[in-house]
């Protein structure tokens, strides 16, 4: 899954792609080195990142969509939001798309009921408080079961909701500590066995380079290590910033198993 940030502030400023020709550059890009679908945000979910207006995010959302669909019109694609309005937009105005939520469905319920009616696939991801308030919010039990038993709980109800088909992510670096995020590494096989496909971010994330004192612009070597990992315990999407180092993990992985 190749990350299309149309934001200014995305923690990674490598994958800022603000305005129509860094977009398109970077799609054509991710194409060329074999990604397998997009995943388009208007709304950067850093730690402490301010609120983006509606509007703003569809605006955004848009551009980003409009210029997938114009170059690839067959390639999959998700919209990383959590409001309901904004992922019936992009269903209504680009046809069926995955619905990325960080919050699965906790900010704006109502984003359930539109992955349900539109019969779209809901990722949904751990998260606790918002990204402004996330990282005040790491008091866990045991952080692997308590996921785990968020996950049944949050399945149960999208289920009783009429949501199909489902994906879920562990949500590493949101309301986790760098201790909880390789915690939870360690117990993903469990999550993996309930049976539903697995997303994996960890692409140059601070459980990287917080670790290794660095930034997220040297967190490639770390994100790759992390990736076959994910992939080893059963990941089935790796949603990441850079393409051709991920199909490459992916391509070598699949020999080793092979």
């Amino acid at each position: 899954m190749a990350i299309i940030n149309v934001t200014p502030d995305s923690f990674f400023a490598g994958s800022r792609t603000f305005g129509c020709e860094a977009i398109e550059q970077r799609v054509r890009e991710a194409i060329e080195q074999g990604c397998d679908l997009f995943d388009v945000g208007g709304y950067s979910s850093r730690p402490g990142a301010e609120d983006v207006p509606l509007e703003e995010e569809w605006r955004r959302v848009e551009t980003g969509l409009g210029i997938i669909r114009q170059l690839v019109p067959t390639m999959p694609v998700s919209v990383d939001t959590f409001r309901a309005e904004v992922a019936r937009r992009a269903i209504e105005h680009f046809g069926s798309i995955l619905i990325n939520d960080i919050s699965a469905g906790e900010l704006d319920p109502a984003i359930i009921d539109v992955a349900a009616r539109y019969d779209v696939p809901y990722i949904a991801m751990h998260m606790r408080g918002t990204p402004a308030s996330m990282q005040r919010m790491t008091d866990y039990h045991d952080i692997v079961e308590d996921v785990l038993d968020y996950f049944d709980r949050k399945v149960a109800k999208l289920h009783s909701h009429g949501v199909r088909q489902i994906v879920l992510d562990p949500g590493f670096g949101f309301a986790k500590t760098l201790e909880q995020n390789y915690e939870l590494l360690r117990g993903l096989h469990r999550l993996c066995e309930k049976g539903y496909p697995v997303l994996a971010g960890v692409s140059r994330k601070s459980m990287i380079y917080k670790l290794l004192d660095t930034t997220p612009d040297q967190a490639l070597p770390g994100t790759i290590a992390l990736g076959w990992e994910c992939l080893r315990q059963g990941a089935r999407i790796l949603r990441v910033h850079d393409v051709r180092e991920a199909v490459d993990t992916v391509r070598i992985f699949n020999a080793f198993q092979s």
